[in-house]
């Protein structure tokens, strides 16, 4: 197998360090030290985070930075199915995955320089970034945070190139607080002094005034969405504009109308961190962006063909309230297009709010089967699940699996309805097992 070099040395590195997050940075500093600081030998940093939209904002960014001829590193998480996927390496013509033999190799030798002392995975596989993308040249480093900002491993960068910072709302409070103006304060930790700062699409005016509140006292060079730059559907167009000018874009490839604040928030991102944003290398950009696992449609492989014949399958991880809104959204303008009844395959975790999810499509989904989560511990049971999407006013029913679902939907199907639109939903490790499990992993 391709990938058994580096998945070996992280099982051996899950079963010497604890799981999950401890918010600090004492420990990935000692550990960069030891190998040199290669945080400091990176090109410019394009450093981002948010509660959503953040991985959308790295993928446009990327895009348009590869669209006029740029080599781009690209570290973003969690993966769905390969660890791999965490670590695009910059090359002429497009980036690619790192190496199995290339990432295992870093993995060890970073987990030596750690020498055993305490330490989380994912600061490990921080660190492990900043080893390869030190060590190979490219144009810019495309940096997405992991959890929060202020203590997440990706911090340590002291002067990035911008900071970007997306949508914030409720999520993850056991680690970031339970107020929104709580989450913007540690997200807002990404903010350096005299650094630019790219404010994205605030729900929340609270969390807007803290970003740029920080910004202030930072004395960073700030950019706020709706302010200084902003987005919008004109005639089928994607209209940007910023203190430059208009540009008259094609419309994303990602769906749904959120995408036009974080293609906006890529384009002021990639120009406040030096980089010439052109009509043409924009247009190029969103025509060609990828965001596995979300909004994706599948249109082919294992699981695909279990569906009731002319379905349409989407796949989206989101998986919090905004996350559900904004999917919903996607789906009602897919309804205005091309009327289908809406089904729902979902699988969550119990860290999430469930029934906040679950609320933006009251109204919307004909069905929805719940599934479980089996590549998680977190995962919610099925039957679980089910009551949590009712108590949202939907019907809901627990199955096995999502391939069960498919199925159970093609047996069931009047073939006087129009084919379904499913949605399969809720979860990163869901959208994980099910690209797997099709047959269509990200490339």
């Amino acid at each position: 197998m391709a990938t058994l070099l580096a998945d070996r040395e992280i099982e051996r590195l899950m079963a010497l360090h604890p799981k999950g997050y401890d918010l600090s940075l004492d420990r990935i500093q000692r550990l960069l030290e030891k190998l040199g600081n290669p945080q400091d030998r990176l090109p410019p940093v394009i450093h981002i985070a948010g509660t959503n939209g953040k991985g959308s904002a790295a993928a446009f960014s990327r895009a348009l930075l590869e669209a006029a001829g740029h080599s781009v590193h690209v570290h973003t998480s969690p993966h769905l199915v390969h660890w791999h996927e965490r670590y695009r390496m910059g090359a002429v013509g497009g980036g690619r995955f790192v190496s199995d033999e290339v990432f295992a190799e870093a993995i060890s030798r970073v987990a030596e320089a750690n020498g055993g002392q305490t330490i989380t995975v994912f600061e490990i596989l921080t660190a492990v970034a900043f080893v390869l993308f030190s060590e190979h040249p490219a144009a810019a480093v495309i940096l997405e945070v992991g959890l929060g900002g202020r203590f997440d491993a990706t911090n340590v960068i002291s002067a990035p190139a911008v900071s970007v910072i997306m949508p914030i709302s409720p999520d993850h409070q056991a680690y970031l607080g339970d107020r929104v103006e709580l989450i913007a304060a540690e997200k807002a930790g990404i903010i350096k002094r005299g650094c630019p700062v790219v404010i994205g699409a605030q729900e929340f005016d609270e969390a807007r005034e803290v970003l740029i509140e920080t910004a202030h006292r930072m004395r960073s060079p700030l950019q706020v969405y709706g302010q200084d730059f902003l987005a919008h559907q004109e005639n089928g167009r994607l209209i940007y504009q910023d203190e430059t000018g208009l540009m008259d874009l094609s419309l994303p490839r990602l769906p749904g109308r959120h995408q036009y604040a974080n293609a906006a928030a890529a384009i002021a991102g990639v120009r406040a961190a030096g980089f010439e944003v052109s009509l043409e290398t924009a247009d190029r950009a969103v025509q060609n962006v990828s965001w596995p696992g979300r909004m994706q449609r599948l249109t082919t492989g294992k699981l695909v063909d279990l569906a009731p014949d002319g379905a349409e399958i989407w796949l989206d991880g989101g998986h919090n309230p905004g996350a559900g809104a904004a999917v919903a959204e996607a789906m009602a303008e897919q309804e205005e297009r091309n009327p289908r009844p809406l089904v729902l395959v979902s699988g969550m975790i119990n860290t999430k709010d469930q029934t906040g999810y679950f609320h933006a499509f009251h109204g919307m989904a004909r069905h929805v089967f719940t599934v479980p989560v089996t590549m998680s511990e977190a995962g919610v049971p099925n039957d679980e699940l089910a009551a949590r999407a009712a108590e949202a006013g939907l019907v809901a029913e627990p199955v096995s699996s999502v391939a069960n679902a498919l199925l159970l939907l093609r047996d069931g199907w009047d073939e006087r309805d129009a084919p379904p639109r499913i949605l399969i939903c809720g979860s990163l490790y869901l959208v994980g097992a099910v690209l797997a499990e099709n047959g269509t992993p990200p490339v």
